[in-house]
């Protein structure tokens, strides 16, 4: 026995709709992922900084798309924690958490600086010329800043001089204060740039300290004060007035 003709028409029918509307939702998430992307990526670059109010009719034309999938966008931005909406205001970028933030950047200056002294003697001739190698590669990244970039290598360089340090207690707290420094926000040279090229000269005083055989004292100070003059460029920061889009 046959399938009716009205069966197989029904589900054509149905078929060719289900088709139609998956390609518009998958046109539609393009677009949506189209401009998260692009609007992550100048949170991400430091384009737009905390506090940036995002008009979506001003984004959407710089992109070429609705603002439909732009609000979809500053959705997900906003549950990523990197875009706030308040009444009234609209979405902005979202502010860091200043005192999380400072409170992990001094408590990480403490122990890294003394985790770097102990690893400093135990440093061999290989490490510190990879510490210099990746140096000279942030050098390179200041000339097309990129934040994500940079903060990757500044963590491979840092990593470098103090995992040999020899207390296992010490060690595991640094490297708790970088893990909380990771879910804070992806990069911090996102929100002071400026702060960059200083960081690669002091990384290269550092490194001079350490291979001429300063002493322990000496080598966690200047590591100490390297950590606290990227909390001092930030705070600094967080009294500058935010541009407008």
């Amino acid at each position: 026995m046959g399938t009716p003709v009205g069966a197989d028409a029904s589900t054509s029918e149905s078929t060719v709709g289900t088709g139609s509307s998956t390609a518009a939702v998958n046109a539609s998430l393009s677009k949506a992922q189209l401009a998260h992307q692009w609007i992550r990526a100048r949170i991400t670059d430091g384009s737009f900084s905390p506090g940036y109010r995002l008009v979506l009719g001003q984004i959407a034309r710089e992109i070429g798309v609705s603002t439909v999938p732009v609000r979809e966008a500053i959705r997900l931005l906003e549950a990523e924690g990197l875009v706030t909406f308040e009444r009234n205001v609209g979405a902005q970028v979202a502010m860091l958490d200043a005192t999380e933030y400072t409170h992990t950047m001094q408590t990480l200056a403490l122990v890294e600086g003394y985790a770097t002294a102990l690893s400093a003697p135990r440093l061999d001739a290989g490490t510190l010329l990879r510490a210099r190698a990746i140096n000279t590669e942030m050098a390179g990244c200041l000339h097309h800043f990129d934040p994500v970039r940079f903060t990757s290598l500044n963590r491979e360089f840092h990593s470098a001089l103090f995992e040999a340090c020899s207390n296992a207690h010490i060690l595991d707290l640094v490297q708790r204060g970088w893990s909380r420094l990771g879910t804070l926000r992806e990069s911090t040279f996102s929100f002071v740039p400026g702060r960059a090229h200083e960081s690669v000269a002091e990384h290269t005083a550092l490194l001079d300290l350490i291979e001429n055989g300063a002493d322990s004292l000496q080598i966690e100070l200047a590591a100490r004060e390297h950590r606290l003059g990227t909390l001092t460029a930030f705070l600094a920061q967080q009294h500058t007035p935010a541009p407008t889009l």
